[in-house]
């Protein structure tokens, strides 16, 4: 009997040892699953949106809304309700924003020639750092371009009759320069997708060397020949 059983217990200890390995093989498979599930659950978190900005309107020092309709032109007009006048500010950086327009869903951008024009295209020339001027206006300027002498900012900036000006025209101490957000409320968005300046789509104008007569749907940009006044008024 005490064979027997010195016999019987190491097979018995075999198949509870069996059973165990079974058992923890599939815990640890059912580990594997749940961290794997684990991983993808911040995946999609990384969808939602998670930049805090504003739908507002732009009130230019000129007198003129900015704004920004389906075909891509931007430039002034006094009709406050317009839903073309909506921009979504999106903040990209430390002061820097990203300008999209509500309706026409297109960025604002300048290129290295100071031109303003429309992009679907989210770009490093969609960039524009918010300053806060000493008389409480905010300007935009280009992040990436500026004069090459002086290194004088590049400012986007409505003319006397509403009409977009060249960026390297505009100074920060006219009004030519100075908006006034008016904001309509908080929204939370995604963060824009950065492409290269080579893959924009609808854009109004490529950082070529040859400047064209007319930008942003048909409007003439102010201040295109050397003539134009620096500046605004």
């Amino acid at each position: 009997m005490d064979v027997s059983e010195r016999v019987e217990e190491p097979e018995m200890t075999r198949s509870l040892g069996s059973l165990l390995r079974r058992l923890l093989s599939k815990d640890g498979k059912g580990e594997e699953e749940d961290k794997e599930e684990g991983t993808a659950k911040p995946d999609s978190d990384e969808q939602e949106p998670q930049l805090k900005g504003i739908v507002t309107r732009l009130f230019s020092e000129q007198g003129f809304y900015l704004q920004m309709k389906p075909d891509g032109t931007i430039n002034g007009t006094k009709d406050e309700n317009s839903d073309y006048t909506l921009f979504n500010l999106i903040p990209v950086g430390l002061r820097v924003v990203a300008i999209q327009g509500v309706k026409a869903g297109l960025y604002a951008a300048m290129n290295g020639e100071g031109f303003l024009y429309t992009s679907d295209l989210f770009t490093v020339e969609a960039k524009f750092k918010e300053s806060v001027f000493e008389n409480y206006y905010v300007i935009y300027s280009s992040t990436l371009y500026r004069q090459h002498e002086s290194g004088r900012a590049w400012y986007m900036g409505l003319n006397k009759d509403g009409v977009v000006m060249k960026g390297n025209r505009v100074k920060k101490t006219k009004p030519s320069s100075h908006f006034v957000p008016r904001p309509i409320e908080v929204s939370m968005y995604k963060e824009p997708s950065l492409h290269d300046i080579e893959e924009k789509g609808r854009s109004r104008k490529d950082s070529g060397t040859e400047a064209p007569a007319l930008l942003n749907g048909g409007e003439k940009v102010a201040g295109q020949d050397s003539t134009g006044q620096d500046g605004g008024s």
